[in-house]
């Protein structure tokens, strides 16, 4: 509890406007910042002494509900940023990457690391399903960051002849540079014309994706729902 209290009174003395503040209260809220200040034995009472008073002043200004409440909404959000931030390990990708031959795919995954998984996706030009493939792979990227989405070219893969037109497109999903599942002619899945979801789903099917993201968190604007 004290860490929360002393974590707030200093987000207090942040979001303070500065300017329209007494010296008085400026010198409060810089001891509201920093509760544990040192003081030497001769100033013991001068220590008691300003604490009893910034006790009443110090409620005065936690407790002005108007101004205070916008502070506090600021402050549960940042609160909630800071903890989505540490409970997010690991690398952030964000994009489809596109692998220009056969050493950037052993790289892309067998350099990566271990809590990490790489959906690759093989595919050549004009094979039907391979560019809807493309397009959903490259939303889920964007939806699923911390999975590492690639895509190449069966002919760039130094393994064409293991990848003729009849299995594309496929998908192959590693983790710590194992593969964990192999799907061929994975559009013939879906039906003929399909999307993001449709992906999202048959790889969530075999618990291949790992929890969404947590929604961006807004910039303090209290016209916008709290976060409880």
């Amino acid at each position: 509890p004290k860490g929360v209290i002393n974590d707030w009174r200093k987000f207090k003395l942040e979001s303070e406007d500065r300017d329209s503040l007494s010296l008085s209260k400026k010198e409060i809220l810089r001891q509201m910042s920093s509760p544990h200040r040192c003081y030497s034995k001769d100033d013991k009472d001068t220590r008691e002494r300003f604490c009893r008073k910034m006790s009443m002043q110090e409620y005065e200004l936690i407790h002005d509900e108007q101004e205070d409440e916008s502070c506090l909404q600021k402050y549960r959000k940042r609160c909630m940023q800071d903890m989505h931030q540490r409970l997010s390990f690991g690398p952030k990708y964000g994009y489809l990457c596109e692998l220009q031959n056969g050493e950037q795919f052993l790289e892309a995954v067998e350099k990566e690391r271990k809590t990490t998984t790489v959906i690759v996706h093989i595919y050549e030009d004009g094979i039907k399903g391979c560019d809807a493939l493309n397009n959903s792979l490259t939303c889920l990227a964007a939806e699923y960051a911390t999975v590492k989405f690639c895509k190449i070219k069966a002919s760039n893969t130094g393994a064409g002849d293991r990848f003729s037109n009849e299995v594309l497109p496929t998908l192959l999903v590693y983790k710590g540079g194992e593969l964990l599942s192999n799907f061929i002619s994975v559009s013939e899945q879906f039906n003929e014309e399909f999307f993001a979801v449709d992906v999202e789903s048959f790889l969530n099917e075999y618990g291949l994706l790992p929890e969404k993201e947590l929604p961006a968190l807004g910039n303090g604007n209290t016209d916008e729902p709290d976060v409880e």
